[in-house]
């Protein structure tokens, strides 16, 4: 396989793109090998769902459009990224805050860390930010 494959998508903020950004995650990572029915690939497709969820919700409209990228580095390192241009960055709000939304990134922490990987936030240029999460390549473990 080659030593770095990628995907990218825009997508308007609107509920309907959470949907359609799953399709897009589901259609790359299964084209590189991943299997469709794996717990992998669930825990993916969750993780594409929480990110792009907030960039819809939490933006308040200041982002007319989100992207989603998704880059296969090496068969080794998968990477999710999710970026908007509304300039306030994902926030951990404490165990005991009791709210009917607002988990959002503590399931994105959780599944991350159990899937031994990690969760950055980097700035873009237009002073908004992408969420970016690592992940082993679970295709590689399986084999």
């Amino acid at each position: 396989m080659a030593d770095l494959q990628e995907a990218t998508i825009t997508l308007p903020s609107e509920p309907a793109s959470v949907s359609a950004a799953r399709r897009f995650v589901t259609g790359a990572v299964t084209g590189w090998g991943l299997p469709a029915g794996s717990d992998a690939l669930d825990t993916i497709r969750l993780i594409v769902s929480e990110l792009t969820t907030n960039a819809v919700q939490h933006t308040f409209g200041q982002s007319p459009t989100f992207r989603v990228d998704v880059l296969l580095e090496r068969d080794e390192e998968l990477r999710l990224g999710v970026t908007d241009s509304h300039p306030k960055w994902p926030q951990r709000l404490p165990a005991a805050v009791r709210q009917d939304n607002g988990r959002g990134m503590v399931i994105i922490r959780s599944l991350t860390a159990h899937s031994g990987g990690r969760l950055t936030v980097k700035p873009t240029e237009d002073g908004g930010k992408t969420v970016w999460i690592t992940l082993p390549w679970p295709a590689r473990r399986a084999d």
